[in-house]
């Protein structure tokens, strides 16, 4: 455990150090795919800076010997006579107001996602440098330093296979929260190539719909929430400037619906309109970061599949903003929009999803890591406003998980510590023709099997059948239940205390007792992180670790006790009368200790409950 634990703290020292410090090195291998450096902020969306190169053709695969040779044939001059420059494919040139730091890679026209093609040689070694992305040497060119500069030139070479186009693309970077990814310079391409159709530069090419799109300037703000617009935050109250806060509103104009949406997010961000609290056809709206380029787009789920996004989108007014890993994103769609298939009349009351997840460069969204928020009625977001909050956990989930940490944490440790050590303590004291340490022992135990067996059905109503997506969790718990029905079964039936079988029935119902509890906690621990419920992480382990530790330390701290007493009182058989009273006397202090260990056992326990009930309430 050790090795993988220092292998994740040199890797977020690395991460840390790279998002704090950025690249003045110009050691930016880790941006080879999206050339986006990891600065903190959004990209400028209109570059300064201008890439010219010498010119449009190139011939794939000649070598600068090889054709120094033919410029000998051709010219009778001496190879040795020959600048290497003149056998170079291209000679690129990136030019503007001054600027730190850079990154040049030559790629497909047709296809500016794919690799790196060709290899670079330099013209001045103090100001840029050679790297090498994915497989090919000297593929990218970047800064030494971050020295001002206002021009870099560089040779490029083509491959032995090379696309029919290649475009050569720059990522500019002027302060630190200040750069540019992808400026586009002139496509080079083979001789007879067809003209390339790919254009050269869009500020909105990831962004699927064809009205304009703008980039927002500040953050959403809460104004207005309740009074001039219908708002869902998470936690409720959250200010949308905070990373923690999850954010959507809706605001009437006439015929349409602005909606502003905002929430901590490397991937996307998406809200769904629903007629239940189940995903499945649903009205949805993503906002997907794509290479720090925000798409916003409609679409349609169909059960529990990826969305299918749509093709013709309805919104108008895009505008979305990338900073400080939260995601940002506007538009204005009609209250009606009887032209669209799939997409629902905001005028009606819905349940409203609000998700977030991971996405793939250029590539589809994955499922959501966490529940989505989900509000806890129907709501119609153009009638009046309101400022709601909503739950990542459901009613009846959160009822499951709470009787259960009653059952387990509180009833079953008290009744298993008064059986194990208070008999002596109450064996002279009788509550309805029992001893008390027996009757608070079975009262204990029948609430547990009660708060037990009311919260093990509560998933299945609420899943209406059997979970696959929670792994281990159901099985456990299935035990603990059969377990813990069988226990009182078997006490039915317990033999007479002077029984010859009484010893072999105490054995039998400690040892399914404790196996029953251990494999509580465990299913406790494996619930905790569940999506449905997902109590904060990592607190929920080390409190849950707190919870054992505290029982098993007073258990051993009772038995500790126990054995001293024993070795206390010796039998002296020469002097009886000392030796009753010896016995009286350690009895009575050996009680007055149990009860106080058993008043701050149980004070502890409660402590502990509340903490697990108030996280629960949280979600």
């Amino acid at each position: 455990m050790e090795l993988p634990g220092l292998a994740f703290a040199v890797w977020m020292f690395i991460c840390f150090r790279v998002s704090v410090d950025g690249y003045p090195n110009g050691k930016v291998r880790e941006a080879c795919a999206s050339m986006v450096p990891c600065h903190g902020s959004s990209p400028k969306l209109s570059p300064e800076h201008v890439i010219t190169v010498n010119r449009t053709e190139f011939k794939p695969g000649e070598s600068v010997e090889a054709c120094k040779m033919a410029l000998w044939k051709q010219f009778i001059l001496p190879p040795e006579n020959i600048a290497n420059s003149f056998c170079f494919d291209s000679s690129v040139q990136l030019s503007g107001p001054d600027f730190e730091g850079f990154f040049i890679q030559a790629r497909d026209a047709d296809d500016l996602d794919s690799p790196a093609v060709g290899s670079f040689v330099l013209v001045d070694r103090r100001h840029s440098q050679l790297l090498t992305c994915g497989r090919t040497m000297n593929s990218a060119v970047s800064h030494t330093s971050k020295a001002k500069k206002k021009v870099v030139k560089v040779y490029w070479i083509a491959p032995g296979v090379a696309p029919k186009r290649v475009r050569f693309l720059a990522t500019v970077v002027k302060k630190y929260k200040t750069f540019w990814v992808k400026i586009p310079g002139p496509d080079v391409s083979q001789p007879n190539a067809p003209f390339s159709t790919t254009p050269l530069y869009t500020t909105s090419e990831a962004v699927s719909t064809s009205h304009s799109v703008s980039y927002l300037t500040k953050p959403f703000n809460a104004s207005g929430c309740g009074n001039t617009k219908f708002c869902l935050r998470n936690p409720s109250n959250c200010d949308p400037e905070s990373a923690s806060c999850f954010f959507l509103s809706f605001r009437q104009e006439k015929r349409s619906v602005v909606i502003e949406m905002s929430g901590a997010s490397e991937g996307y961000l998406a809200f769904a309109l629903s007629y239940d609290q189940w995903m499945g056809d649903d009205d949805a709206y993503l906002c997907i970061n794509k290479d720090h380029h925000v798409s916003v787009s409609t679409a349609y789920l169909k059960g529990r599949s990826p969305p299918v996004l749509d093709s013709k989108n309805a919104l108008e007014d895009v505008s979305w903003r990338l900073a400080d890993g939260v995601l940002q994103c506007s538009f204005r769609r009609n209250i009606s929009l009887p032209t669209y298939k799939g997409r629902f009349n905001m005028n009606v009351s819905y349940y409203i999803f609000l998700a977030d997840g991971e996405a793939s460069e250029g590539g589809p969204i994955y499922k959501h890591h966490r529940q989505p928020l989900i509000t806890n009625g129907m709501y119609n977001v153009t009638g009046i406003p309101q400022d709601i909050g909503g739950s990542r956990s459901p009613r009846l989930i959160k009822a499951h998980g709470a009787l259960m940490f009653v059952a387990w944490i509180s009833t079953v440790s008290i009744g298993v510590v008064v059986a194990r050590f208070f008999k002596p303590v109450w064996s002279h004291s009788f509550l309805f023709g029992k001893e008390i340490w027996f009757q608070v022992h079975r009262m204990l135990m029948l609430t547990t099997i009660m708060l037990t067996s009311f919260s093990f059905v509560l998933p299945f109503i609420y899943r209406g059948g059997w979970s696959k997506q929670a792994g281990f969790h159901p099985y456990l718990g299935c035990t603990v239940m059969a377990l813990t029905i069988f226990q009182p079964l078997m006490a039915g039936f317990r033999p007479s205390p002077h029984a010859p079988r009484r010893q072999l029935f105490n054995w039998f119902h400690w040892s399914i007792g404790t196996t029953a509890r251990i494999l509580a906690v465990v299913t406790m621990f494996l619930g905790m992180d569940l999506p449905a419920l997902d109590l904060p992480d990592p607190w929920d382990t080390y409190t849950m670790i707190g919870f054992v530790a505290w029982h098993v330390g007073t258990d051993a701290l009772l038995e500790i006790h126990s054995y001293y007493l024993i070795r206390k009182v010796e039998l002296i058989e020469d002097d009886r009368v000392q030796i009753l009273q010896s016995l009286t006397s350690a009895e009575a202090e050996g009680n007055l200790f149990k009860q106080i260990v058993l008043t701050i056992y149980i004070c502890g326990n409660i402590i502990f409950l509340v903490a697990f009930l108030a996280a629960i309430n949280q979600v």
